[in-house]
């Protein structure tokens, strides 16, 4: 009787401590998203307060990087028009920052709720940054979506203009495009920086 109690103590141990390892690595799994984007893989680098960063391979550094994508979630937008209302704060405060190269709005349809985009190039002493803005409802919940382009140095405009006229129609295409974006939920499982 002994020696069964033990095997049966020492099957529901592996089992507990099976079921422990999977638990911790589903949840480690959870904490670890990525994004591909132009056949190109965006590793999580840095969230807070629902901004979430994303940067390839090789651009880790987020003091030097050159291809971004964040993702910012808006919990209290929950409909098209506070959509919009997102969408205008964001353009204007791009009009301040920088210069606007384009505005486009889709409206709702029976099979998906209304986008915005908004493209702008920003700058500073350093760098200019081409945005690419996109603003959708995600299971309820507004995300904007920024893909972002930094040329740095001065003058950087000369190759920002290259940039944009080689990149800037397929970037913009493949951004209204992506459909497989993350939820606020899955979002929120990523670590928080302080």
């Amino acid at each position: 009787m002994k020696l069964e109690n033990r095997i049966t103590r020492w099957v529901f141990a592996t089992v507990y401590l099976l079921l422990l390892s999977t638990a911790s690595a589903a949840s480690s799994e959870s904490k670890t998203i990525s994004l591909v984007f132009r056949n190109v893989e965006y590793q999580h680098r840095w969230s807070k307060d629902g901004q979430n960063e994303f940067t390839p391979q090789g651009q880790e550094d987020l003091n030097s990087w050159r291809d971004m994508i964040t993702l910012n979630v808006h919990e209290s937008v929950a409909n098209g028009e506070q959509l919009a209302e997102v969408a205008n704060k964001v353009l204007a405060n791009y009009q301040r920052a920088g210069k606007i190269l384009r505005t486009d709005s889709k409206s709702r349809t029976p099979d998906r709720p209304a986008e915005h985009l908004v493209v702008a190039v920003l700058g500073s002493r350093a760098f200019l940054e081409a945005a690419f803005a996109r603003f959708v409802l995600v299971d309820g919940v507004g995300i904007v979506t920024v893909y972002s382009h930094r040329v740095y140095g001065t003058p950087a405009g000369q190759a920002m203009s290259e940039w944009l006229q080689a990149n800037g129609p397929q970037v913009e295409g493949a951004l209204m495009a992506l459909d497989k974006l993350p939820t606020s939920v899955a979002l929120k499982t990523l670590p928080q920086s302080n």
